[in-house]
């Protein structure tokens, strides 16, 4: 099954966009945490976590068919997005970084030998991780601020269709922000070129996180026409963008949007050691711990118990031979006496 996934981080808001009947949303206002957003990605596909997540908006829904692909878009810089109100829509919490990491590790070792799609993307950061058959599907994708300015200056950029009202194609905030929605239009241009990974048994992932928005608002102010002209035009692409992905995975897609105005740093120290180096600072800057494998308890069962049956077989087989009669039981003493008797 495929399972889209479109979300779009608002400072305090998680919304579902579009849902197959096989994912189960309920309509209440319960809080998510913001930690707890990958969890969700990873239940509607299927996967199981580490840690029980007690949030009353997902149900069981259908086992049997899941979801073919999960889009996750993380809009920051604002705390709202005015999207259709056909949807779902929950408070979120704790609104702290967060990636789904842990869910494309659970495809790519789940489903290696098949053909899924694995796309995470942050246009404005250059950030960039693809998997699978998105090498091949998003080859051309813009992914370099460059290559991003170039894309919107070629003849079927969405400059020449898209009403700019008061955002200028001269300027470079400007530019930036239009450029992430041409990355979404461009994403969806290019898988409807490759239908048939979208309708193949592996689930595909798109991690998309968008910041334009909010450097349109340091740029202008948050109450500037630019912003309120760009807010707009965003809601817009996204509502396309989920659409299309929608179609082009069958109706079995989920596409929700959260919006975060800003996120929450989880506390870190203040002090350090003089010897500590700066390298391990880099490599862990949340002080957060080590994050087990998603298969960790699949190996843990299998060596425990594995341990446990080879030492009751050592057991019951060291019991038999401390037991035996060796005139009785023993081939070696048998066959001896009747050689002795034979001579």
């Amino acid at each position: 099954a495929s399972y889209v996934c479109f979300s779009g981080v608002c400072g305090d808001e998680f919304s579902i966009l579009r849902s197959p009947q096989s994912v189960v949303f309920r309509d209440g206002s319960w809080p998510i945490p913001g930690e707890r957003i990958p969890d969700v990605a990873a239940l509607t596909m299927g996967f199981s976590v580490e840690e029980d997540l007690p949030w009353p908006g997902l149900g069981v829904g259908d086992l049997f068919h899941r979801p073919r692909a999960t889009v996750l878009v993380t809009v920051k810089g604002v705390d709202k997005l005015a999207l259709p109100v056909k949807g779902f829509s929950y408070p979120i919490e704790n609104a702290v970084p967060f990636s789904l990491d842990s869910v494309a590790s659970a495809i790519h070792s789940l489903f290696s030998e098949e053909t899924p799609v694995v796309l995470q993307l942050a246009p404005s950061e250059e950030r960039v991780y693809m998997v699978g058959k998105a090498n091949s599907v998003f080859e051309d994708l813009s992914v370099t601020l460059r290559q991003l300015r170039n894309r919107l200056f070629q003849d079927n950029s969405i400059l020449s269709s898209l009403p700019l009202n008061s955002l200028s194609r001269n300027n470079e905030v400007d530019l930036l922000f239009l450029s992430e929605l041409q990355v979404l239009r461009d994403i969806a241009s290019m898988l409807s070129r490759h239908k048939h990974l979208a309708k193949d048994h592996s689930p595909d992932l798109y991690a998309l996180e968008l910041s334009g928005l909010e450097e349109v608002g340091k740029r202008y102010g948050e109450d500037s026409q630019q912003f309120k002209d760009a807010s707009q035009i965003l809601v817009d692409s996204l509502q396309k963008f989920a659409d299309e992905m929608f179609n082009l995975y069958g109706g079995n897609a989920v596409v929700e949007v959260v919006a975060v105005k800003e996120f929450n740093s989880p506390l870190i120290r203040k002090t350090r050691s003089i010897l500590q180096s700066a390298q391990n600072e880099k490599e862990n800057p949340y002080n957060l711990a080590y994050p087990y494998n998603y298969n960790y308890s699949v190996i843990f069962n299998i060596i425990l118990w594995m341990m446990i049956g080879l030492a009751l077989a050592v057991i019951v087989i060291s019991y038999n031979l401390w037991n035996m009669d060796p005139g009785y039981d023993s081939i070696i003493y048998r066959m001896t006496n009747q050689k002795i008797r034979m001579d």
